[in-house]
């Protein structure tokens, strides 16, 4: 604790010159009586100590000269009423209380400090306050160690945990602020101080308390001051007494932070919906002084109706979009768009966004509206039938290759689809990106619009005549052809007789012979030479046969020897054989 040391003290310790004699007084000066003298009569001895009062009667550039009632005035130094800028604040006439410091009857003079009279003073005020529990003024002048100092006439120390109700978080706010303290001790000879504001808060808290808890009830409308913020709602200090607003109270719409809304200190007006005199709990709600807007929302906001919202929160499932303070309504995925399959909002809107939708349906009594977006803007399937008619050529690129066909972008957000069947007439696709990649241009032919499950089928093959269909005008039945061998199993041998057109010679036409399996027979890659036997072009099927090509040849062999016998040639039949088979044995 600062030890408290005047002015005078400090020149006297330094070797301050001995002051001058008294100047004799102005004529008419009266000497004032003194209210506090420790004497006995004018000429009667002093106590060092004593405090006294006394009238100024001059002032020089060293000294103040005080009648006390002695036989001489008696000195004061002047610097004990210079103040800090350097000017006196000592006027002749001025009523002042002094201590005596000393005194010497033989040389009549008398030393006086009216800074050590004054701090007497402050003492005999601490004592009397501290013996009856009375308050102290004071101001707070710095921060020191543990808590504060604070100038109540002397240096005084308050502590930290006696400085509010509840711990400070700024303590430099509380320096230079003027508080009424009490005095919880004091030690007079050590200088030691120790101050409370504490106590009188929680003395004028629990006043107030009383006075709020007999006047408030359930439905009163009260102003509060915000005392503290959590993510749950608002602590606010309605007089004595904390109530909370909880977040769920505090507005019709959606808060996401009470902090958002309030600051500590802000005043507010509240009602009370709940209150619990026994524990002393009350519940506080904001959005109840104000309708609600569900009770018309129904007559504002008709199905069928055009609305315009902002959109607040985002979810996998739909949009969150607030109307007015209080309602909001969800646009599900999928009533976001007429021809995208929408997998996440966030692709379509953002929060912040204001979008246009229509009220799709309204439930007030569960708080719920169903809007959507893309009944705001005209169905483009509406109108696709109309402006690309079945058997119509397009043109556009390819937007996405899958295993089971190539999706073509037609109109915006509408894309056609070619299923990897109508590709080609004769290919064997078996996958799509092995004729075409993403972003080649390609054309199609409209084939079948089904606007009810939103589908657009195109076809590629169609561009061009099927050739199945003319197969057997350019392919005779009987016909020899000849092909190559694609592909060998256990049934028979298939051969392309042209590109993406295959016949097939069963494992029965290959031979008179019986034969198990052709496999090991052919290779493929090979020429094969065969008859046609059948065309279905409906099947898409060509059956070929290598046997009825040889038991012709055989035929024509007959008729040559038939022809010999009448030429009166001696070859025989079986000779003709053998010449014939040496001769495929050769080729082979």
């Amino acid at each position: 604790m600062v030890n408290v040391t005047t002015n005078a003290e400090k020149e006297e310790a330094a070797g301050a010159p001995a002051p001058a004699p008294a100047e004799p007084k102005e004529p008419g000066m009266e000497a004032a009586e003194p209210s506090m003298m420790m004497y006995e009569d004018s000429f009667g001895q002093f106590k060092e100590g004593e405090v006294v009062t006394g009238v100024i009667t001059s002032i020089d550039k060293d000294l103040v000269l005080v009648d006390i009632g002695y036989k001489s005035e008696g000195q004061i130094r002047i610097n004990e009423f210079r103040t800090e800028d350097g000017s006196i604040t000592a006027k002749i006439g001025d009523t002042v209380e002094v201590m005596v410091e000393w005194w010497d009857d033989e040389e009549e003079r008398v030393i006086l400090s009216k800074d050590k009279a004054a701090n007497i003073k402050v003492w005999d005020n601490i004592k009397k306050c501290h013996d009856e529990d009375g308050t102290i003024r004071g101001v707070i002048t710095s921060r020191v160690k543990g808590g504060f100092s604070v100038d109540i006439g002397v240096p005084a120390f308050l502590p930290g945990s006696q400085a509010d109700l509840r711990p400070i978080r700024n303590l430099d706010e509380m320096v230079g602020k003027t508080f009424d303290f009490k005095i919880l001790k004091y030690n007079r000879k050590r200088s030691n101080i120790v101050l409370s504001r504490r106590v009188l808060l929680e003395k004028e808290r629990e006043s107030k308390r009383a006075a709020t808890l007999s006047s408030i009830h359930d439905g009163k409308v009260v102003p509060g001051v915000v005392k503290n913020i959590t993510e749950y709602g608002v602590f606010v200090d309605l007089g004595g007494v904390d109530g909370l607003l909880h977040i769920t109270d505090i507005s019709w719409g959606r808060v996401k932070h009470p902090s958002d809304l309030f600051k500590i200190g802000d005043q507010i007006t509240v009602k009370v919906l709940n209150l619990d005199l026994e524990k002393e709990r009350v519940s506080l709600g904001m959005k109840q002084l104000m309708a609600d807007p569900w009770s018309s929302a129904v007559q504002k906001y008709p199905v069928g109706s055009r609305v315009r919202g902002r959109v607040v929160s985002l979810t996998d499932y739909g949009a969150f979009v607030e109307l007015e303070e209080g309602i909001e309504g969800l646009i599900h995925v999928s009533e976001m768009s007429w021809t995208r399959k929408v997998r996440h909002p966030s692709k379509v809107v953002s929060v912040g966004e204001e979008v246009d939708a229509m009220v799709l349906d309204i439930k007030p009594d569960a708080r719920r509206i169903s809007l959507g977006m893309k009944q705001a803007a005209p169905n483009p399937w509406d109108v696709i039938a109309e402006k690309y008619p079945v058997g119509t050529t397009i043109e556009g690129k390819i937007k996405n290759i899958t295993d089971f066909g190539i999706f073509i972008g037609i109109d915006e957000g509408i894309d056609g689809l070619v299923h990897i069947s109508d590709l080609s007439w004769t290919k064997r696709v078996k996958h799509p990106s092995e004729l075409y990649k993403k972003g080649d241009l390609v054309q199609a032919i409209v084939l079948d619009i089904e606007k009810e499950n939103e589908r657009f089928s195109l076809g590629i093959k169609q561009l061009h005549p099927d050739p199945w269909k003319t197969l057997g005008q350019r392919y005779k039945v009987g016909s020899e052809i000849t092909g190559t061998i694609t592909n060998v199993t256990d049934f028979g041998i298939f051969v392309e007789i042209e590109e993406g057109i295959e016949g097939l010679v069963h494992v029965s036409e290959i031979s008179k012979e019986k034969i198990k399996t052709p496999v090991g027979r052919y290779t493929i890659g090979d020429m094969l030479t065969a008859k046609v036997m059948t065309i279905n072009s409906d099947e898409r099927r060509i059956g070929l046969s290598i046997k009825r090509l040889e038991m012709e040849s055989e035929q024509g062999l007959l008729s040559e020897y038939v022809s010999s016998l009448s030429s009166q040639r001696t070859t025989t039949f079986g000779e003709l054989l053998r010449e014939n088979l040496q001769e495929k044995l050769k080729e082979e």
